[in-house]
């Protein structure tokens, strides 16, 4: 009887404490947007064909922990769909060519492939993008037998490609049908439902009309209300529309933009200054923009990043993961990818150690924690330090609360020797590459040599450096982000000195549910990715204890 009055009574406070939690945290904090999750991620897009000899699903997998450890945080997938056969372009076609919506192209393997795969994204706490084709289709998709009235003809009746293209392999979709926009919205849902994608970008935006995208958007929406949704194109007015991010090409795209103006010495660092002040006028937070050196177009039709930008490839790599936003990595980048791939036959990409990986991985998990990186209204907007060379050197610092970066880049060949003007920049700051401690003071002179860069950091919990590592001052848990979660969430420690590390998770009774660290770690800074797939609904506590530290806080799980 005495045992039943205490389950019972740990029933209740059970109940008690999840009522508190629902009436009690703000209601902000439950109406979930993409926001919650995207605020500090950046973009990876994945070439499934190129990426592996067996360019499947599964060999892709096993890249995963990889990407989980270079910082990756959103995975775009281009289209995963059949492709045409009729009028197909090479061996394998476009993945551009789709010939059906609900269907996946046998290559990369069967839909259950694809579902497990997003299942291991979401597991180690990464999210999906689809690529979603709405212009147009492959001649021989099965809608040019069912429905041949949702497709534009020419005078004679003829399905055509899309008008003002060479796209000889796909024809134009009529979107004053409204039967074909209920399809096409009901094919994107099936995707959410089925696969749990966490978004799409959208393929051609341009070419489909604004409204049928504001009706898709807010149903999609509707469905599940965090989707993220991109649209190829840089229009101000895709965000009235629904979509959360647009594409940047005035700083680079269709092999032009400001980048390849600096470069070809047409234009120079005022130039891209100017740039910086129109993006914010026009593009304020919390509308994203997504700036890139490649991606799929770009490096098949133009040219890979050191064709394009020579030595300025990788500071414009560094810019471009810095500058504001969220920044694009295209397949292979990390690994040098120094050649155009095919784009409608087999060309693997050659994975090799290379320097960017390092660069990459170091700046997109700075994005992760300097919040003055992060995307939209929960990062600092970029302001220029002027210089006395202003035309050869673009410096600026982004900051939010605590926390700031602090840049400075050589946007010539040339060695220059310049000084620093105002107190925007002042103080004292850590090297990222390098992990050194650097004091500027006003009037800080400065010699960079040519496509040269430095990226500096100031946090507040930034007190020593030894060892090349940065050494907290105290013991500390913070709290995991999301919360609430669902079903993956991000739990952050540091450790000021060296000793053996338990972290483990506990329901509200005191049972302990899994171990999530055990191991002697050095002193610094961590974080875990925590997946509550197999968990249902409720609160959870999860405890760390180092040496005679020792901690808890609570997390809520809502499904």
């Amino acid at each position: 009887m005495v045992k039943m009055k205490k389950h019972t009574a740990k029933l209740f406070e059970l109940v008690l404490l999840e009522i508190i939690l629902i009436f009690v945290i703000p209601v902000t904090l439950y109406s979930q947007d993409h926001h919650d999750w995207s605020y500090n991620l950046s973009i990876y897009e994945v070439n499934v064909r190129q990426y592996t000899g067996a360019g499947t699903f599964g060999a892709f997998e096993t890249h995963l922990d990889r990407l989980r450890d270079l910082g990756v945080g959103i995975l775009w997938f281009m289209p995963i769909h059949p492709i045409g056969v009729k009028n197909r372009i090479g061996s394998l076609g476009s993945y551009y060519s789709v010939k059906d919506y609900y269907g996946v192209n046998p290559e990369f393997g069967t839909l259950d492939d694809f579902i497990a795969l997003v299942d291991s994204v979401h597991a180690k706490g990464m999210y999906v993008l689809m690529d979603w084709v709405a212009n147009h289709t492959s001649w021989d998709n099965a809608l040019t037998i069912t429905h041949p009235e949702w497709y534009i003809k020419d005078n004679e009746g003829n399905f055509t490609p899309p008008p003002g293209t060479d796209w000889s392999d796909v024809i134009q979709l009529d979107y004053s049908k409204q039967g074909l926009r209920d399809y096409m919205i009901n094919a994107m849902k099936f995707w959410i439902d089925t696969a749990d994608v966490d978004g799409f970008r959208c393929d051609a935006a341009g070419f489909v009309p604004i409204d049928f995208w504001s009706e898709a958007i807010t149903e999609l929406k509707n469905d599940k209300l965090g989707i993220f949704m991109l649209a190829e194109d840089s229009g101000t007015k895709y965000y009235s529309a629904g979509f959360d991010m647009t594409y940047a090409w005035g700083y680079y795209g269709f092999g032009n933009g400001i980048l390849m103006n600096i470069v070809a010495e047409t234009n120079n660092a005022n130039v891209l200054n100017s740039f910086v002040t129109q993006e914010n006028s026009n593009y304020p937070a919390p509308d994203y923009r997504m700036y890139f050196t490649s991606n799929h177009d770009e490096n098949s039709w133009y040219g890979a990043v050191f064709e394009r930008f020579g030595d300025a490839a990788e500071e414009f790599a560094v810019l471009t993961s810095t500058f504001r936003s969220m920044p694009l990595i295209y397949s292979g980048q990390e690994a040098g990818l120094n050649h155009r791939l095919e784009f409608f036959d087999k060309d693997e990409i050659i994975w090799k150690p290379d320097t960017l990986a390092y660069i990459y991985s170091t700046l997109l998990h700075l994005k992760k924690e300097n919040k003055a990186l992060w995307n939209g209204n929960d990062g600092g907007q970029l302001q220029r330090v002027t210089t006395t060379d202003n035309p050869s050197i673009f410096a600026f610092i982004r900051e939010k609360g605590d926390d700031k970066v602090f840049e400075i880049f050589n946007l010539t060949g040339q060695e220059k020797t310049f000084t620093m003007q105002g107190t925007l920049y002042t103080g004292k700051y850590r090297n990222i590459f390098t992990n050194d401690s650097v004091s500027f003071s006003e009037n800080t002179e400065m010699t960079l040599p040519g496509w040269d860069y430095k990226v500096y950091e100031y946090k507040s919990d930034i007190t020593d450096v030894r060892g090349g590592r940065s050494v907290p001052e105290q013991f500390n848990l913070s709290q995991n982000y999301p919360n609430p979660f669902n079903p993956t969430t991000t739990i952050e420690y540091q450790i000021s000195e060296a000793g053996f590390v338990s972290l483990k998770l506990y329901d509200v009774l005191g049972n302990e549910i899994e171990t999530l660290v055990n191991k002697q770690q050095l002193s610094g800074k961590y974080e875990i990715t925590f997946n509550a797939e197999n968990l249902v609904s409720g609160v959870y506590l999860y405890k760390i204890q180092i040496n005679d530290f020792v901690s808890s806080k609570k997390m809520l799980l809502l499904k």
